[in-house]
């Protein structure tokens, strides 16, 4: 599954993440790492994607995103 990962919005501390494969697309908000000093942190945002990327995986594999009402 491929990411694309959005700018910062600091308004909700999130970014925007685009889940990409073999046709199938899949947006969301994810909730970003922040450092002990409270700035973003790319890297353990990265990281996070990553964690929720095997989630929507999952969740396209039992086809939940082809159910209507179905939240992703």
């Amino acid at each position: 599954m491929r990411t694309a990962i959005g700018p910062f919005r600091a308004i909700d501390r999130s970014v925007t993440v685009t889940f990409t494969d073999d046709g199938f697309s899949h947006t969301r908000h994810v909730t970003a790492a922040l450092d002990e000093h409270g700035a973003y942190d790319a890297a353990g945002t990265a990281a996070r994607v990553d964690q929720v990327a095997a989630g929507v995986a999952h969740k396209r594999d039992l086809g939940l995103f082809d159910k209507p009402g179905t939240p992703a």
